[in-house]
């Protein structure tokens, strides 16, 4: 009894939840675009097209899945019936983005990409908003969301490790939509097994609950709240960036075989699980908002040595150097975004973790729209335009897509991190 105990709402079974959705999410954002442009053949402007479409649908569903959330009451809690809701759906979907059928012309290719993509970033939108809700409510005060934080970090880059090292190694013996039917089993497992292990709590869900138009004014002009995930999300978008050009890195720029990019990867996110500690440290030692300030600047010069990566070591060399950016970053915003969120519930009465959360997510998810038009511009700039024609200088393409433009927006993500005095109370 005592063990079952223990395992209820712990850090490092919270975390699972993390490892779950990790897994098969960065596996789609490190390889979608390398599997649909270089392996299919589609092209960066189409690309670019079903990532515009679907961010519009992305604008009005995540606050409204928050939304929903935040004013669910059921006797297993407001997060939870969400979560056991989507586990079978984002299995399904996740697996019909990597098994197109075959023979499909661009156009149709296309429409296929959309409407798999529409479906299952609408099914990780539910997961994401739940999941990350329930991190604010259930651990409260900045030393245990230190602790949360780096074990969730911890588990997370173990995902990413699995979902970008391993990625290659599992699509190139058995194809991308057997890697897919793998990964989704993985997450039924784990997510399943977060689901049995958290227990909300009671009175998370207490007070009347505002109607829709009140609590989204509530949200949106909270300038705190704006700056911070603003800033965020052009950090976001390199977290984007490195995972879905070390591909196209490794094969334009270091020249190495295509079964080489496991090392590279695994290179990069091993370094961080150590370093993880080191940011931990860090947080402990000065204030949450001046940490994540730091971490930013860090991440925006280790981008600066990928740019002279040559070959393999080099390459190693480098991404190590960006393990140590990208650690700072995965750690500390967790402890400001609790504080904004703690704030409003002293301001309001409420807990509103579901709204403030799903606005959250729609703002760090548009990176993914700043990294494909980072992508499309580069791409047309240079003459790159798929793996069938990449242009005279893929090259140089891919040395500004992986060094130049991650240290532009990391810049832009700092300023504004320094734009607004984020003071907390005590």
């Amino acid at each position: 009894m005592n063990k079952k105990n223990r395992w209820i709402n712990a850090p490092y079974a919270f975390a699972l939840g993390m490892f779950a959705m990790m897994v098969p999410s960065q596996a789609f954002s490190s390889f979608y675009s390398y599997y649909y442009v270089e392996k299919l053949g589609l092209g960066i402007g189409l690309a670019t097209l079903a990532r515009t479409i679907f961010l519009i649908w992305d604008v009005v569903n995540n606050p409204i899945f928050g939304y929903w959330s935040d004013r669910t009451k059921t006797r297993i809690g407001r997060r939870r019936p969400w979560v056991i809701g989507a586990i079978p759906l984002f299995m399904l979907f996740f697996v019909l983005v990597f098994s197109p059928p075959g023979g499909l012309t661009e156009k149709g290719l296309f429409v296929w990409f959309l409407v798999t993509l529409i479906l299952y970033e609408t099914v990780a939108t539910v997961l994401w908003v739940n999941y990350g809700a329930l991190f604010p409510e259930l651990f409260r005060g900045d030393r245990i969301r230190a602790k949360a934080s780096a074990v969730e970090q911890g588990y997370q880059i173990v995902a990413l490790l699995i979902a970008t090292a391993v990625t290659p190694l599992i699509y190139a013996a058995l194809g991308f939509s057997v890697m897919a039917i793998i990964y989704a089993c993985i997450f039924g497992l784990c997510m399943s097994a977060w689901v049995l292990s958290v227990r909300e709590r009671p009175d998370s869900s207490q007070g009347k609950p505002m109607k829709l138009i009140p609590a989204f004014k509530e949200t949106v002009k909270n300038q705190k709240f704006w700056v911070f995930n603003i800033s965020n999300s052009f950090a976001q978008t390199v977290n984007g960036l490195l995972s879905s050009m070390i591909p196209f890195y490794a094969k334009y720029v270091l020249h190495i075989p295509e079964e080489q990019v496991s090392i590279l990867l695994a290179a990069v996110f091993v370094s961080v699980i150590p370093l993880i500690v080191v940011w931990y440290w860090i947080i402990r030692k000065m204030d949450g908002v001046k940490a994540w300030r730091v971490s930013l600047v860090v991440y925006g010069l280790s981008m600066i040595p990928l740019w002279f990566g040559y070959d393999l070591a080099s390459g190693i060399a480098a991404g190590v150097v960006a393990g140590f950016g990208l650690a700072g970053f995965l750690v500390t915003p967790a402890m400001v975004s609790g504080r904004i969120i703690d704030e409003d519930a002293e301001r309001t009465g409420l807990r509103r973790e579901g709204i403030y959360t799903a606005v959250a997510g729609f703002i760090t998810r548009s990176s993914g729209l700043i990294s494909a038009l980072a992508f499309f511009i580069v791409g047309m700039i240079f003459g790159y335009e798929s793996g069938d024609n990449p242009g005279p200088s893929p090259e140089l393409t891919f040395r500004y897509l992986i060094s130049v433009v991650p240290l532009c927006l990391l810049a832009i993500s700092v300023i504004l991190s320094c734009s607004v005095k984020f003071n907390f109370k005590k």
